[in-house]
């Protein structure tokens, strides 16, 4: 009680926002990493630092000694092993309504893109699964496509889901203004209430929604529809414009949708 009374006595403000500020960016990093192969990671450094303390306690001094020598350059190896959310956190920051006009042109000109080669797809009644990437990492997904790390351009995305593509019958993951990764493979929703007319297309986008804050985009092959998924809810986009918007929307959180814009939530 004493070691505690002195501590308090001592405990200045500064050192309340010094403990906010790191408990932030560890809340941050944790937040990106879930459903990642870093959090898989994170787990394995882990496991070695209780490594660590075993090899300390019963004097094993071989494992302690390149245990030790291994946490000596953890913080070069934990940059190493995170760039990719680290990067991601970077962009998360930089990403908000403060970003300018300039930023906010350039992501309007990707959403124009999408728009483009979604409706194109529409019109020919091909199969789309456009995944936007957001807070929540997708690394472990788009590692199952094919790396492409191409610019945003509605051509080469039409091109992908033509039916002779090789890529076609998987997603593609927007991330950070590139087209990652193409040929994804995501996770199928487990949601038993999902109406049985829902092919592995709308399933993938329900299941990846379900578990991340990542908006997308599907083209029906059947009838041409073009929803939204967010959140595990499917939204019908009867025209460009209603896309447009609602993209705008959950990817720049900048506009309002009005009452005469609303798309109506797919049951």
């Amino acid at each position: 009680m004493q070691q505690l009374g002195i501590i308090l006595a001592n405990f200045r403000f500064i050192d309340l926002m010094d403990m906010a500020a790191v408990s932030l960016i560890i809340y941050r990093f944790l937040f990106i990493v879930q459903g990642t192969r870093a959090y898989q990671m994170l787990f394995g450094i882990v496991a070695l630092a209780m490594l660590w303390w075993v090899s300390q306690y019963y004097e094993l001094y071989s494992l302690s000694w390149i245990l030790q020598n291994f946490f000596d350059y953890l913080f070069i190896i934990l940059i190493v092993l995170f760039q990719d959310q680290i990067r991601s956190a970077l962009v998360s920051i930089t990403s908000t309504k403060f970003i300018g006009k300039t930023g906010r042109s350039k992501f309007d000109q990707q959403i124009e893109e999408v728009v483009a080669a979604a409706s194109a797809l529409s019109r020919e009644r091909t199969g789309a699964l456009i995944v936007f990437e957001k807070n929540h990492g997708l690394l472990n997904y788009s590692s199952s496509g094919t790396r492409l790390d191409s610019r945003i351009h509605s051509d080469i995305i039409y091109s992908i889901f033509q039916t002779k593509s090789p890529l076609h019958d998987g997603a593609i993951i927007i991330y950070n203004g590139i087209i990652q990764a193409a040929g994804c493979f995501l996770p199928l929703s487990k949601n038993v209430e999902i109406d049985r007319h829902y092919g592995t297309r709308h399933r993938a986008a329900l299941g990846i929604t379900e578990i991340s804050d990542a908006v997308v985009v599907t083209v029906s092959e059947e009838t041409g529809r073009i929803n939204i998924c967010y959140n595990g809810v499917f939204y019908y986009m009867e025209n460009e414009e209603n896309l447009r918007k609602y993209l705008r929307k959950y990817l720049l959180e900048i506009d309002r949708i009005g009452p005469s814009d609303a798309a109506g939530k797919v049951p």
